[in-house]
């Protein structure tokens, strides 16, 4: 069987290739509203909880997996380094698909890059306006009792469970735009202007994030768009394109 962790919109075309050759797969997604995406396909075995090493381990014994393809989101670095850590254990083959950046070739004064959220959090201080954050709602507490006068925006999933954790955490509703992404150009604008947003916080989550909206948005308004730079993956089975993975585990594993 073929193991999937899938955590990005790819993940259902993915599925949509390998179904054309083969249903002999598991898939494991990080929530319940990512495997209810992936209902139409055909899928032996659906997990729809995280997954720690233990558990992982287990699933991938269970299951009777003989290769795994970690497709999980590019920021999702502790995902990626279990999975890894699974597949040595048990000594299969590791396959990592890999969203491409958007951000790489860019070159504006615009855009400021950082490798943290508390480099992002050290130039968000310097910015003299509102903050548009749109890294999602797991790590808002970092933004919390800032020495900063003007207001983040927090746009996240809409998700009650998303919203809820955030609310206890305490952030107020009035600073929460819940909506399901890609954001388009002309929203974006929209957003910046409804706001008085003078920076945007982005992770560089490719063409399919919507990061190029933003970077054409924060242009055209003259303001700072905040790139977390995009963790580091080496390894030998790398895949950008979903065709050529799908085409090597055909080829390899069916």
């Amino acid at each position: 069987m073929i193991g999937f962790i899938l955590g990005t919109s790819e993940g259902r075309k993915i599925l949509s290739l390998i179904n054309k050759y083969t249903n002999d797969i598991a898939v494991t997604t990080a929530t319940a509203y990512g495997g209810e995406l992936l209902k139409e396909f055909n899928i032996k075995s659906l997990n729809t909880k995280p997954l720690n090493k233990e558990e992982m381990i287990k699933w991938i014994r269970i299951n009777k997996i003989k290769v795994l393809v970690d497709a999980s989101h590019p920021y999702a670095e502790e995902v990626t380094k279990n999975s890894l850590e699974c597949t040595k254990a048990l000594n299969i083959p590791f396959v990592r698909y890999e969203r491409l950046g958007s951000l790489d070739n860019i070159n504006s004064s615009n855009i400021m890059r950082v490798k943290n959220y508390d480099e992002a959090i050290k130039v968000i201080k310097n910015i003299h306006g509102n903050i548009l954050n749109t890294t999602g709602g797991n790590n808002v507490t970092k933004f919390l009792d800032l020495d900063f006068d003007y207001r983040i925006i927090h746009r996240i999933l809409p998700s009650p469970k998303v919203l809820s954790k955030i609310v206890e955490d305490g952030i107020s509703i009035k600073n929460i735009i819940a909506m399901q992404g890609p954001i388009s150009y002309d929203l974006e604008k929209a957003f910046i202007k409804q706001y008085d947003i003078k920076g945007i916080l982005t992770k560089d989550s490719g063409i399919e994030g919507g990061v190029l909206e933003k970077y054409k948005a924060v242009e055209d308004s003259n303001i700072k768009l905040i790139a977390i730079e995009r963790p580091s993956f080496t390894g030998t089975l790398i895949f950008n394109k979903e065709e050529e993975l799908v085409k090597y585990l055909v080829k390899e594993y069916n």
